[in-house]
């Protein structure tokens, strides 16, 4: 992904949040950026599940990791681009994933350089990236704010994505789709779908299996309420980490469990957890019949809140055409101010609806 010089400045509270596990994390940006509320509510904790997580990466550049002393301020960017970073792994699950989130062990001896497109080929094989592979480098989703009323910025590969890479990211005209993942707590459900249910709006959620698999009777409340349920992976890891096999792997898992309970197939919508993916992704997820949905909207519920009104603030601050809202499900703030959101966002002029019905502008 594009990274900014504005990344390396990480706000203490920003390092604690990506420690506890975090959502989507806000860099800063320009004088001229619209300011965002000072806080944001708490992350998402991490599932208690066996499923395994990914080992904790900072959404910087390198500098002021976790734990680490913050970097020296430095002069402000023209953008403030938001992204999503993975929260830290399970306890239960440390020790999975630290086979596939551990470096591989120095060789003793340096193996022969094999010649370029044998180690593609290999590297093809194995479902890994070979060195400069364009299309196997690792990205991560963000977008960059232009304030109330305006679509914002997406990373410059968007350009470039051919049509059978079948993702979106925004809509057109006045619609919004909220999509509500979850891939650690579940939070107040019932609170969260009296919500929607009192204020006539479907939305789209992105459960986790693993969550799916311990809670069967909330994924049939979310389904026979009318909501569109999509496929947001078996385990929630990284597909960066993951071969190609354990990423197919994944889905259907997510599929099969999904019939089990329901009876019926999965929509054939997808996200990535933590929004971390590349091309070659892109094409391994297109060519299994799925669309990957991104957002245009972030709420900043990876941070402590410090008003009532910042989750509504996180929307209406960033309100435009065609807006893809994500929010996490484990926010006990998202959920308490979800009313006022969508009472908010209808005054507005717009209507909440479906991914399944979302049409993208052209690219």
């Amino acid at each position: 992904m594009i990274r900014y010089a504005a990344i390396s400045k990480i706000t203490a509270a920003a390092l604690l949040a990506a420690a506890l596990g975090g959502c989507a994390v806000e860099l800063p940006g320009s004088a001229s950026a619209p300011k965002s509320p000072a806080a944001s509510n708490a992350a998402e904790p991490a599932p208690q599940a066996q499923a395994p997580a990914p080992a904790h990466k900072d959404a910087g550049s390198g500098s002021g990791g976790a734990g680490s002393a913050p970097a020296a301020k430095p002069a402000p960017a023209a953008q403030a681009p938001v992204q999503e970073a993975p929260p830290a792994q399970p306890a239960s699950a440390a020790q999975d994933a630290g086979a596939a989130a551990k470096p591989a062990p120095t060789p003793a001896t340096a193996p022969t350089p094999k010649p370029a497109a044998a180690a593609g080929a290999a590297a093809a094989q194995a479902g890994t990236a070979p060195a400069g592979s364009q299309d196997r480098k690792a990205l991560s989703w963000y977008y960059m704010k232009k304030g109330a009323g305006k679509v914002p910025d997406f990373p410059k590969e968007t350009r470039s994505f051919p049509a059978d890479q079948k993702a979106v990211w925004v809509g057109t005209g006045k619609k919004v789709y909220l999509t509500i993942d979850n891939g650690g707590e579940m939070g107040d459900t019932e609170l969260l779908l009296k919500s929607l249910r009192d204020n006539k709006v479907k939305a789209n959620f992105f459960i986790s299996g693993y969550n799916i698999k311990k809670y069967p009777e909330y994924l049939k409340k979310v389904v026979a309420d009318g909501h569109l349920v999509a496929n947001h992976t078996m385990t929630h890891r990284d597909f960066n980490k993951l071969t190609d096999d354990e990423v197919k792997q994944e889905i259907a898992d997510f599929e099969k469990l999904y019939k089990d309970i329901t009876g019926k197939d999965v929509v054939k919508y997808f996200r990535f957890p933590y929004g971390a993916y590349n091309r070659h992704l892109l094409d391994v997820v297109s060519g299994l019949g799925y669309t990957s949905v991104f957002w245009s909207t972030a709420m900043r519920d990876w941070e402590p809140r410090e008003h009532p009104d910042d989750p509504l603030n996180d929307i209406l601050g960033n309100l435009h055409d065609g807006n893809v809202i994500l929010m996490h499900q484990g926010s006990k703030e998202n959920i308490e101010g979800l009313d006022a959101i969508i009472k908010a966002v209808k005054a507005k002029g717009y209507e909440f609806d479906t991914v399944d019905h979302l049409q993208a502008p052209p690219r």
